[in-house]
């Protein structure tokens, strides 16, 4: 397993959680909320996009996509497999996170596949062809709660993430994608921040059509934009993913209440067992364990709860960590 990096310096996290939150915020408007000077970002910033250590790019929302079938795969594996299977998971162009999860023999994926056959060859053909998977369990993702897109791992304060948000954002829309669309779907998905005018290029169109389509597909939630960073080096070092069931009646407010919640990133109602997958990053085991206690214990419609700790990431919004495989 790969070593954890040094965390950040304060400023550096700060900046890093400002572009968590707003993937395509301006360097003057993250130093105008974080009360420094926009040359100062530049300088702290250009650096981290060019080693690696931030990424920005671009993820569908399913919603928007009725061929898409998004999907989550609690995979057992050989452990002395499991770095090849992770691997393996993680080159694929549909899979959108890979992690290593619990004693290192389980690997959850989340995958979109595009349509029933893509679906159906990988659950029967492809894993039982795998002689170092043992057994999987699938869960559909049936909502995405949409409240935790500009997440910023409780490192800014509400008036800070208030001065970063754009307006109220519209509710998704399934209207149907231009010829356009395309094309700066997957400019963005490989450049969240290129500039309107490579957009345009990439495009073959203007800039300020490319500037109009992607305010519209980011607007009406067809496209989220992302920051990736491995959260060890913001000082989140506890990562957990937590199976939830929680009562039908009261699955929407649930999934609400935890996607709004500082230390979670992700949060989906699902099939099977288990009704909610969240993920959680904390500073650390005592955080995770106040969550847990505190924020989870909290909560009336929920029933059960299982924890699986994220030993590592492979690959999360489908980006491959550097130095992972």
């Amino acid at each position: 397993m790969k070593k954890v990096r040094h965390q950040l310096e304060e400023t550096d996290r700060r900046i890093a959680a400002a572009l968590l939150a707003a993937p395509r915020a301006s360097w003057r408007t993250v130093g105008g909320v974080l009360g420094i000077s926009e040359r100062t970002v530049v300088r702290r910033a250009a650096p981290l996009f060019h080693d690696g250590t931030l990424r920005a790019t671009a993820v569908r929302n399913p919603a928007c996509f009725p061929d898409l079938i998004p999907l989550a795969l609690r995979i057992r594996c050989r452990p002395n497999r499991i770095g090849a299977v992770a691997a393996t998971l993680a080159r694929r162009p549909d899979t959108i996170w890979v992690d290593v999860l619990g004693g290192g023999d389980e690997i959850c994926t989340i995958l979109f596949l595009d349509g029933p056959e893509a679906r159906n060859t990988l659950l029967l053909r492809d894993l039982p062809a795998t002689p170092a998977v043992q057994s999987w369990t699938s869960h559909v993702l049936l909502r995405v709660f949409p409240a935790a897109f500009d997440w910023s791992g409780g490192l800014l304060s509400e008036a800070e993430l208030t001065g970063l948000r754009p307006g109220t954002p519209a509710a998704p829309t399934r209207s149907a994608l231009l010829p356009v669309d395309d094309q700066l779907i997957a400019a963005l998905i490989e450049d969240g921040r290129a500039s309107y005018t490579d957009l345009a290029r990439r495009a073959d169109t203007t800039a300020l059509t490319a500037r109009r389509r992607l305010e519209a597909l980011v607007g009406g939630q067809v496209l989220r934009l992302a920051t990736e960073v491995d959260l060890a080096r913001l000082g989140m070092r506890a990562e957990a993913l937590l199976w939830i069931t929680a009562a039908p009646g009261g699955l929407e407010e649930t999934g609400r209440l935890l996607s709004r919640h500082p230390q979670v990133r992700f949060t989906s109602a699902t099939t099977g067992p288990a009704n909610l997958l969240v993920a959680v990053a904390a500073a650390d085991l005592d955080a995770l364990y106040l969550f847990l206690s505190e924020t989870i214990g909290a909560l009336k419609h929920i029933s059960s709860l299982e924890v699986t700790p994220i030993l590592t990431g492979v690959k999360r919004t489908g980006l491959v960590r550097p130095g992972s495989l």
